[in-house]
């Protein structure tokens, strides 16, 4: 028997060729011990060779699903105005057209949302409220993104040090929850300053992010389907599943309201972040296990919905079906 390849693993590296350099300090039991896990259990496989550091130097343990995660925070659509410059269209390298997600939901919105945002739109001051409703938004949403990529980068360094970046069976590496909040709490310290009118939202996200992110997989990444929809979401990241405590990979979704949403005010929230979790699997393989949308507010704690796995199946389904409508009506 041979250790196993990148073809029956499913992590992408070929264990002859890592473990050449160490064959002279590893011994023959542990090389033999590495050949039959790899045709057994070739998920036990990194494990195994993290205990002898088989890691410095190489970025062995970066599965497929990793690597397309990756590539996901360098988004390759180009946003095309000149077709349409009343909306948000974008082109992939072969021509192809996608619609961004927030545009496919205000089209495809109830009559009624429509006529009230009209109606809105209409009152004295609106432009400016919305203008700085923009700038409030995109100062807490930068401050989150701050926070967790800071965190993230902390608590992997320390991780690879210790020697406690592991991978799990679902294609991701995580390092160990306490690490984490570490990395999240020493950000924190550092984190810029946020203008006034933002502080209370950015203060609210923060929180929730100390308390319950157990682990930062990506920050800001975009995705788009077959469907014909792009969008960039917030985060994909492990969070505290607030019944049973364990940890979820959930798509989380940031936003900012001075007042609490309605269950039917959310139905859009939910909507968009199905698209996301459908773009996340369509490109990476990557199945979330929950969603999470965090409303931020200007004091006191933000709004959370939780989304189970049904819920964001339905969720993933009621966007397609938007999908459907919008294009057709788009089509003509």
């Amino acid at each position: 028997m041979s250790p196993a390849t990148s073809q029956n693993t499913g992590w992408g590296f070929d264990f002859q060729e890592i473990i050449k350099p160490f064959k002279k300090g590893v011994g023959v039991q542990f090389l033999e011990k590495v050949e039959m896990i790899s045709n057994r259990q070739p998920l036990h496989l990194p494990k195994l060779l993290y205990s002898k550091g088989i890691w410095w130097g190489k970025s062995i343990l970066i599965s497929p699903k990793q690597q397309a995660l990756a590539a996901l925070g360098r988004s390759k659509l180009i946003r095309d105005d000149e077709t349409d410059p009343g909306g948000r269209i974008y082109r992939d390298n072969k021509g192809q057209i996608f619609h961004s997600v927030t545009r496919i939901l205000g089209e495809t919105s109830s009559e009624e949302s429509k006529k009230a945002l009209e109606r809105w739109a209409q009152r004295p001051g609106s432009a400016q409220t919305k203008e700085m409703a923009a700038k409030r938004g995109t100062a807490a949403h930068n401050h989150a993104e701050y926070i967790l990529k800071t965190g993230a980068r902390l608590a992997r360094s320390a991780a690879n040090r210790r020697g406690v970046w592991r991978p799990s069976e679902d294609g991701l590496a995580r390092c160990p929850a306490p690490l984490t909040h570490w990395g999240i709490s020493k950000a924190l310290q550092n984190a810029p300053r946020v203008p006034w009118s933002a502080a209370g939202y950015a203060r609210g996200l923060r929180s929730w992010i100390e308390e319950h992110v157990t682990a930062v997989h990506a920050v800001e990444f975009s995705v788009h389907h077959q469907a014909g929809f792009a969008g960039t979401c917030d985060a994909l990241i492990d969070i505290k599943h607030p019944d049973t405590g364990a940890s979820v990979l959930a798509v989380c979704d940031w936003k900012t309201s001075e007042r609490a949403r309605s269950e039917a005010m959310l139905q859009n929230y939910k909507d968009q972040t199905g698209a996301y979790s459908l773009g996340l699997m369509s490109l990476t393989g990557i199945r979330a296990e929950a969603g999470v949308i965090v409303v931020a507010r200007r004091s006191g704690p933000p709004q959370v919905r939780m989304l189970t796995r049904e819920e964001l199946d339905r969720a993933e389904s009621n966007f397609l079906e938007r999908c459907t409508e919008y294009f057709e009506s788009f089509n003509g």
